[in-house]
């Protein structure tokens, strides 16, 4: 996994991508999926991925990001 970030990081600097920028994708792959894969579960999300939830809360109002509601 090492070697396809790195890889990704020689591509996303060779293209001109800023820091600020590729850290917000970043965070916004990372933390939907981390919701997605606990049904929008913010406190299991926040345990899984090993961020307290109220900053999990916060990032999620920063990056846009809407809970997917269990049925």
């Amino acid at each position: 996994m090492k070697a396809q970030l790195e890889a990704l990081v020689d591509l996303m600097i060779a293209k001109g991508v800023h820091y600020g920028d590729a850290r917000r994708e970043f965070d916004r792959v990372f933390l939907t999926r981390a919701l997605q894969d606990c049904k929008g579960n913010v406190c299991k999300a926040s345990e899984r991925i090993g961020m307290h939830r109220n900053t999990l809360s916060r990032k999620i109002d920063e990056l846009h990001l809407h809970k997917k509601k269990s049925a």
